[in-house]
């Protein structure tokens, strides 16, 4: 234990906690300034982590001539960025931003389009490491987790603040990209700890500080509170935390529903929620921009097929099959169309082709897009995929079909069976 009034520094670089009546400037065993010292600090196992720049940090570890050049991950000029790394951002270029407006920010960029196999197996990798560290590893995306670290003291012989900051530094030596660390009485909190210290970073936010750290934050910081509902609040005069706190329940009742509660509970710094391991993804989609607004089948179909070769192989990749088929579609003057049918369980490209296509030839009724997807929220454990049935006696012979093309791929490259449909395609999306 340490002693009253003295607290523990823990430096982040070799690892050494020492104690100290106060915060030393830099570790006394090797002279870094990253030092991770807090009153609560061992008492606290809610953490939320998130990887840095996650799609722009693997590429960079890949290619190490790009360490200090801006790179955009995303589509074609007329696509979005999907990531994009630390020093493009000094030039104000943002995830979701149109591609010709981050271009016209940051004209030097190196462009990359995203390689989701490579980063979804970077993914598992950490993932993996989390799971060491404790069962209660709750997945919100590819590249972040919520971790519950209590009760695991005694396995680790360490807090949990230790257990991870030494998950940070492994990730760093074995994987080769960074995370940042966020540590709090609960999942909203540690999920705005994270975002403190960014790139590489570890904060920590105590219970005592709950009430004083969020009173002058916009309403903005609270998740799900987006520009719509921000608005309603501004017309009130409710723009922070504090105004947010004040403000009469019936008043937030009449104004936002039953959402008011939820807010003023967080404003507060409350938050109940479970880290829930069983936590499953909710959409699994692939989807591209063209460089120009196409409409005829010809040109679509080919798109469309390489995009559910997309969607199966992640599909595949969680352990996931679909019950149902969604296309979207966004037209030359941005309205989106979207079109769902359910479909016997599946994860083969094929047949979330032919579906898509039965989705697809009905509006393509002379009008010209910008954008096709093609994904399911409707999703099934792997093992209940293309059994078939007596009415459908074919799926098992495609599935292994399948399967003995994934095989090819995977020993040879993607490159090693292409189907003809591909060869169609006369635009690049």
């Amino acid at each position: 234990m340490t002693p009253p009034g003295q607290s523990r520094a823990l430096c982040r670089d070799c690892l050494v906690d020492t104690e100290a009546a106060r915060r030393p400037p830099r570790c006394p065993s090797c002279g870094s300034p990253r030092l991770l010292a807090h009153p609560e600090r061992d008492t606290l196992h809610i953490a939320h982590i998130d990887c840095d720049a996650f799609y722009a940090a693997i590429e960079k570890r890949d290619a190490p001539e790009l360490a200090i050049k801006p790179i955009i991950i995303g589509g074609g000029k007329r696509g979005v960025v999907s990531t994009a790394c630390y020093v493009a951002r000094t030039y104000g270029v943002r995830s979701a931003m149109p591609m010709f407006k981050a271009l016209e920010l940051c004209p030097g960029a190196v462009v990359i389009k995203p390689d989701m196999a490579k980063y979804v197996s970077v993914g598992r990798e950490i993932r993996r490491m989390m799971l060491e560290l404790t069962p209660l590893v709750e997945p919100l995306s590819i590249d972040e987790a919520f971790l519950d670290l209590g009760g695991t003291e005694r396995l680790h012989h360490a807090s949990p603040a230790v257990m991870l900051a030494r998950f940070a530094r492994r990730v760093e030596q074995e994987v080769g990209i960074t995370v940042s660390v966020g540590l709090s009485t609960n999942k909203f909190m540690a999920k705005i700890a994270s975002d403190l210290d960014k790139p590489r970073g570890f904060a920590i936010i105590g219970s005592t500080e709950i009430d004083g750290f969020l009173a002058d934050k916009p309403v903005s910081i609270i998740f799900g509170v987006g520009a719509v509902t921000v608005e309603k609040l501004e017309r009130m005069g409710i723009r922070t935390i504090r105004d947010l706190r004040a403000a009469p329940p019936h008043t937030l009742m009449a104004l936002l529903g039953r959402e008011a509660g939820r807010l003023q509970r967080l404003a507060h710094g409350i938050d109940d929620r479970a880290v829930s391991p069983n936590r499953e993804a909710k959409v699994v989609s692939a989807e591209t921009t063209f460089n120009e607004d196409i409409g005829a089948p010809a040109d679509l179909l080919p798109i469309l097929w390489r995009l559910s070769e997309k969607l199966s192989a992640r599909l595949k990749a969680a352990g996931l099959a679909a019950g149902s088929v969604t296309l979207k579609l966004k037209t030359a003057d941005f309205k989106l169309r979207s079109r769902s049918r359910s479909v016997p369980t599946t994860q083969l490209a094929g047949r979330l082709f032919e579906t898509g296509k039965d989705l697809l030839i009905p509006e393509c009724d002379g009008t010209r897009f910008r954008l096709i997807g093609i994904g399911t929220s409707d999703l099934h454990p792997a093992a209940e995929a293309d059994q078939g049935d007596l009415a459908d006696h074919t799926a098992k012979r495609q599935a292994r079909m399948e399967r003995a093309v994934d095989d090819l791929r995977a020993k040879f490259g993607s490159g090693a069976v292409v189907k003809g449909i591909v060869f169609g395609d006369r635009r690049k999306p």
